[in-house]
C-alpha cells in the first residue's frame, strides 16, 4: 500500500512534507482536503479530528506534525537524500533551523494572513504591522546566519531547507525580503530553483487566488 498524504497544495506545511517526499522520489498518494474534495476531507477528519494537515498514513500507522513526518520518512522509507544527519551535533543544528523557520518565519507571516482573513480593516493593518516587525528581525538574523552557506546548515539540503522553502516563499509575499538582505534573497532563489521545491510551487499555482492579501505577480 502506498503512503497517503492528506493536505492542500497551497498549504505551507503541506509543502514542507511534499518537498521531503519529492527529494527522495518516494511514492505516495496525495489526497487533497477541501470543500471540493468532501470524501478526502471526511477521511482526514475521521483520522485526525484536531483538523491540522498534513497527515501521513503508512498502512496502519498515522503520523502528524511536519518535522516528525519527515523524520519518520527517513527512518521508515529512507532515500538517497538524508534530510537529518546521523552525526548528533549536525542533526541538532538542522532541527534548530527547522524550528526557526517554522516558529520565527512562517508563524510571523501568519499574523498578517490571519488579520486579512478576519475581514476587519483594523485587524488586517495590525496583522501586517506585527508580521513586518517580526519578519524584519528574522531576516536580519538569517542574513548573518546564512552567510557563506549554500543551504540552511551548510552544503547539504536538509529538513531545515524543507521548512525554509515554504516559510520564505510566503513570508516574502507578506513582507518583501528587501535589498538589505542579499544573502537571504539569494538563498530563497536557490530554494525556488530546487526541483523538489519548484514542483510544490507549481502544484499550488491554481490556488493563488486563495491568498487573502493578494498573491503578487512573481515567483
Amino acid at each position: 500500500m502506498p503512503l497517503i498524504v492528506y493536505g492542500h497544495a497551497f498549504s505551507s506545511y503541506t509543502w514542507k512534507v511534499l518537498i521531503a517526499l519529492h527529494e527522495n522520489a518516494t511514492p505516495f498518494e496525495f489526497r487533497q482536503v477541501g470543500p471540493d474534495q468532501p470524501a478526502n476531507t471526511t477521511e482526514w477528519l475521521q483520522r485526525w479530528p484536531l483538523r491540522k494537515f498534513p497527515l501521513l498514513v503508512d498502512g496502519e500507522r498515522q503520523v502528524v506534525e511536519t518535522s516528525i513526518i519527515i523524520e519518520y520518512l527517513q527512518q521508515a522509507h529512507p532515500g538517497p537524500v538524508q534530510l537529518i544527519p546521523e552525526e548528533a551535533a549536525l542533526a541538532l543544528e538542522v532541527r534548530f533551523m527547522d524550528r526557526f523557520f517554522d516558529l520565527h518565519v512562517m508563524d510571523a507571516a501568519q499574523h498578517a494572513v490571519n488579520g486579512a482573513l478576519s475581514g476587519d480593516a483594523t485587524k488586517r493593518s495590525e496583522g501586517l504591522a506585527l508580521s513586518a516587525e517580526k519578519l524584519e528581525r528574522a531576516y536580519g538574523w538569517l542574513e548573518t546566519r546564512l552567510a557563506g552557506m549554500t543551504w540552511a546548515t551548510g552544503e547539504a539540503f536538509t529538513l531545515a531547507d524543507c521548512a525554509a522553502a515554504p516559510s520564505l516563499f510566503y513570508a516574502d509575499w507578506v513582507h518583501r525580503i528587501g535589498e538589505p538582505y542579499p544573502v537571504l534573497r539569494g538563498y530563497r532563489a536557490r530554494l525556488l530553483a530546487r526541483p523538489s521545491v519548484a514542483r510544490a510551487v507549481d502544484g499550488a499555482r491554481p490556488y493563488r487566488a486563495l491568498f487573502p492579501l493578494g498573491a503578487p505577480e512573481r515567483d
